[in-house]
């Protein structure tokens, strides 16, 4: 048994006091990531109450609820984020890749401290595959988030549509890995492949004006 709370604060006090040191995007990064981190306690609280109430098992909790929770609690403060401050194309992104590394980091942290790093490849695994499956949800969400602001469609169905992607992506993932073979190395795989495919689109932003540049 390990006491998550107990984590956390280990990881988020010294980054916590590196803020008052920080100033700019590096700061608004360390800040998001360190939201990542709360975002994933209480997305693994409100997951093992569903579970729960739901006598489902941690298979069945893992494929069918802790999706859909996981990615709205990503997604809560980086839509916060976006429409309450309106940042530039570059902080939305900036600001998602710190939330899922964040989320990432510390959900591997507890994995990791309750059944062992011993295994490489049990540590690899959560590294590439896991780790870079919640990075790649969050840039595939700003991305959509960004082209629905862009084309000025409704804040709300770009909101819901990109929830809907990440969340897909997300429940895809833990199925295929939920059963052992062939089906499990497809879902490691699957995350780097999203990884490469998405900064297709993310250079012909770069390219093409629509981030801002670094400050």
């Amino acid at each position: 048994m390990i006491y998550s709370e107990n984590i956390l604060l280990c990881i988020a006090i010294p980054l916590a006091v590196a803020l008052v040191f920080l100033r700019g995007s590096v700061q608004r990064f360390t800040f998001s990531f360190l939201a990542g981190m709360v975002v994933c306690l209480l997305s693994a609280y409100i997951s093992g109450y569903v579970g729960l109430v739901a006598q489902a098992s941690v298979t069945d909790t893992a494929i069918y609820f802790s999706p859909v929770i996981e990615e709205t609690m990503k997604l809560l403060p980086a839509v916060f984020y976006l429409y309450l401050f309106e940042p530039d194309e570059r902080e939305t992104v900036l600001c998602a890749v710190a939330l899922g590394a964040g989320f990432a980091t510390f959900e591997n942290c507890c994995y990791l401290l309750a059944t062992g790093s011993e295994s490489l490849r049990f540590t690899l695994v959560r590294g590439l595959a896991v780790g870079v499956m919640h990075v790649v949800s969050m840039v595939a969400v700003s991305l959509g988030m960004l082209l629905a602001r862009r084309y000025r469609t409704p804040p709300l169905s770009g909101v819901v549509g990109s929830l809907a992607m990440s969340t897909t992506f997300h429940a895809l993932y833990n199925l295929l890995v939920s059963e052992p073979g062939m089906t499990s190395y497809a879902g490691y795989v699957l995350p780097l492949l999203m990884t490469g495919i998405l900064y297709l689109p993310y250079r012909r932003m770069v390219r093409g004006g629509g981030l801002a540049p670094d400050r």
